[in-house]
């Protein structure tokens, strides 16, 4: 480490803001609202997301704990200091890392720590009272010190990216003092760190800012300014980097951010902000008894609005928040954590997150580069891990040959994150997405595993030695033979939508048909692959990628049930090295397999944060495995909870699928299924009240609403509409582009919007409230 002389740049003294933010002020904002409590709010989904506001009345110690602030790129979380007169906000951005790709990705391509500013007060804190609103994602609170207090207001401003933080000291704290100190932009990553290793140089500091070189190029720039009124103080913030290029040009930039953030003024920078947020917000809806869980989810959806949006870098494992002691997991892991973090927004109906089809969209040609040389014929991708949201995974990595002597667990991992992308288009029913992403990037990773099948002398297709991920060596391995089968049968209708007469058909069709099943145990069901049981507790799921999420195998045909059941048995049987992801999961095969008690306990077995394997979702709901820090396993159970509330795989759109009787009570709006359907229902004292269903692509509509004898289906005026029964509980119904249905119980009253439902106990709020 450097002397501390050498990465410090003092600033200029600080304060903080009254407890009323007042209009008009050059250093403060407005208050939000109009000043009755959050609580009282008419407006249903301002008041349920300002409920769910995370609260401190301790320091915070750090990454596990910390409010966190982002907007998809700039990154800020608060915390104490070194001294305890002291507060660090710790700034990071999604898009900060190396360029060195002579390097596998996590090291050549690592993301990189910026720094953080220090708040030094007169006296030593003595207590904290913050909240962190997500509906306007802005923290607020108040400290406490030996020699009097300090308020202030922070957040990330959403379109400019500006941080700004607003104070106002009472008396004895007017020396409040904001300085900046830079960390050494070099990796943290220790796992397979080339010999050759050497950190990126010191920065160059000047007056407000910090211009940080890359030994590759380019680079980025740290600045801030702060203006002051009276005894009031805003500090304005902004990281700009710039790849490839002079970074020179960054520190101009990020200057001219800063002086334009404080030349428009905080009113009108905090109501944009607010406006985008609170848009966000009433996109969907959904509320259960359970106000600690509903509050999880409300903070999940900040989580991910925090960490991504469509045309920026997809999710990492830290998102936007580079924890101050780092760790080995510094880039966008491929091998489970993108595919169960991110499937979510489609559900919640926030397709502007959608990072991931965006990422292949954009990068497609990166992805020939994980193939081995010999097959970088242009007709073959694959995808390294790990590697940058650009998928770079080092030009020194391939994922090997199957069969061979150079084999990993990497050969899965495009095609399992292309079925992300089919769910996007299916959530969508956009041909674009189809077209332009899923088909013809498929289409060469199934041609790179379709070399690696051989007939064998039952007249089926084999496939040579892979890595079933994180667990043994395996011929026919299930994970690949099951992502196989989804890719062919997928790319077969793909082609049949575009209408595309594409020569690879006919191959993709015998494989289809020839392709081996998975090796299965007559008690324990599917297994790891050939003469590969699986014999240990495993905490991922790769081998029942089948059952969920690609949903081969479907409950409602009773042909596929007892091998689900047995297979699922199996597989939590065995829990002891299980980690957060293993559990949201789990609830998730549940749901589908209509088990909605075992469903909830899996899930709030993770959510009521219990250790397993050192593995432990943490108070601000951050996750963490022993001494490593992600954010997937947290974003995983949102799914777990949309699937108990809707589902439409399969072509049945069903309502209510998996709801324990805990939850009598549960409302929901515009949750967006398969076939692009908007929904919205109510639930109370365990019946179905009603079902609101809007068609955006005009899709065949079979539902499953759960509702108990006769039902009226009319539309958005109250008109009846034609329908048809499809079995106990269902019905077909037949909506254009643009019409609703409302299903009710014969002759009750129609749907009147979404509701907080009532709780079933008390919820202690999340963060560290005591």
């Amino acid at each position: 480490m450097h002397e501390l002389s050498r990465r410090r740049f003092a600033g200029t003294a600080a304060g903080a803001t009254a407890a009323l933010w007042l209009a008009g002020s050059r250093t403060a904002w407005a208050a939000p609202g109009d000043g009755r409590p959050a609580s009282h709010s008419p407006d249903v989904y301002e008041r349920t997301v300002r409920a769910a506001a995370m609260k401190w009345r301790r320091l915070p110690a750090g990454w596990q704990d910390a409010p966190f602030l982002a907007n998809g790129y700039l990154g800020a979380q608060l915390y104490r200091g070194t001294a305890g007169n002291t507060l660090k906000l710790m700034i990071s951005h999604t898009q900060v890392q190396d360029q060195r790709g002579q390097w596998r990705g996590g090291t050549g391509y690592s993301r990189l720590p910026v720094g953080y500013f220090t708040l030094t007060l007169a006296g030593e804190i003595t207590a904290v009272d913050w909240t962190l609103d997500p509906y306007d994602a802005e923290l607020r609170g108040t400290l406490t010190t030996t020699r009097g207090s300090l308020t202030f207001s922070a957040l990330v401003q959403n379109d400019t990216g500006a941080l700004l933080v607003s104070t106002r000291p009472s008396a004895g704290e007017e020396s409040a003092a904001w300085s900046f100190q830079w960390l050494q932009a070099a990796s943290t990553r220790l796992i397979d760190k080339p010999a050759d290793y050497t950190p990126n140089p010191d920065p160059r500091v000047g007056a407000g800012f910090v211009e940080q070189p890359l030994l590759a190029g380019g680079g980025w720039t740290t600045a801030w300014r702060e203006q002051r009124e009276g005894t009031g103080r805003l500090l304005a913030a902004q990281l700009v980097y710039h790849f490839p290029g002079d970074v020179r040009r960054a520190t101009a930039d990020a200057v001219r951010a800063v002086d334009r953030a404080l030349a428009t003024g905080p009113d009108r920078l905090v109501a944009r902000h607010r406006e985008w947020w609170h848009a966000y917000y009433r996109r969907s809806f959904f509320s259960v008894p359970d106000k600690r869980l509903q509050a999880f989810y409300i903070l999940q959806l900040y989580k991910l609005a925090s960490t991504t949006r469509a045309q920026g870098p997809t999710l990492s494992e830290w998102g936007p928040w580079y924890p101050e002691v780092g760790n080995s997991w510094t880039a966008v892991w491929w091998n489970l954590n993108v595919q169960i973090g991110m499937p979510a927004v489609n559900g919640t109906n926030h397709p502007e997150l959608d990072s991931v089809t965006r990422t292949f969209h954009r990068f497609e040609k990166n992805l020939s580069t994980s193939v081995p040389a010999a097959y970088r014929d242009g007709r073959n991708y694959a995808l390294g891990h790990p590697s940058d949201w650009q998928l770079r995974a080092g030009d020194t990595y391939d994922v090997g040959v199957p069969g061979s002597g150079h084999i990993s667990d990497n050969f899965g991992n495009l095609t399992w994150a292309l079925h992300n992308v089919w769910l996007s288009y299916r959530h969508s029913m956009d041909l674009a997405t189809l077209r332009d992403v899923v088909y013809p990037i498929l289409a060469k990773a199934i041609n790179f595993y379709a070399q690696f099948l051989h007939e064998g002398g039952d007249g089926k297709l084999h496939l040579l030695t892979t890595r079933s991920p994180e667990y043994a060596n395996a011929a026919d391995c299930t994970y690949d033979l099951s992502l196989i089968r989804w890719g062919v049968r997928t790319l077969i209708e793909s082609a049949r939508l575009l209408r595309v007469d594409d020569p690879g058909a006919r191959q993709w069709r015998d494989i289809a048909a020839r392709l081996t099943p998975y090796a299965e145990d007559p008690a324990d069901g599917v297994m790891i692959g050939k003469d590969v049981p699986l014999a240990d507790s495993h905490r991922h799921h790769s081998h029942l990628l089948w059952l969920y999420p690609l949903r081969e195998r479907n409950w409602d045909r009773p042909g596929d049930r007892d091998v689900m059941r047995r297979s699922l048995a199996h597989w939590t049987s065995m829990q002891s090295a299980w980690h957060g992801y293993s559990y949201a999961t789990s609830s998730s095969m549940y749901s589908v397999m209509g088990e909605p008690e075992k469903a909830l306990d899996q899930l709030t077995l993770f959510t009521d944060g219990n250790t397993v394997a050192d593995c432990q979702l943490t108070p601000n709901t951050m996750y963490r495995e022993g001494k490593n820090l992600a954010l997937e396993s947290p974003l995983a159970a949102v799914q777990s909870m949309l699937d108990m509330a809707v589902q439409g795989d399969g072509g049945v759109l069903k309502v209510f699928p998996s709801v324990s009787e805990r939850w009598a009570d549960a409302s929901f709006a515009s949750l967006r299924t398969e076939g692009a359907f908007l929904v919205d229902a109510d639930r109370a004292g365990g019946t179905t009240r009603w079902i609101r269903i809007r068609s955006e692509a005009g899709e065949p509509l079979t539902l499953d609403h759960g509702i108990s004898g006769a039902v009226d289906v009319r539309d958005e005026h109250g008109r009846p509409l034609s329908w048809h029964g499809a079995g106990p509980g269902r019905i077909t119904v037949r909506l254009a582009r643009g019409a609703t249905a409302v299903v009710t119980p014969r002759g009750a009253r129609g749907s009147r919007g979404p509701r907080d439902v009532p709780a079933n106990g008390p919820a202690e709020p999340w963060g560290l409230p005591s």
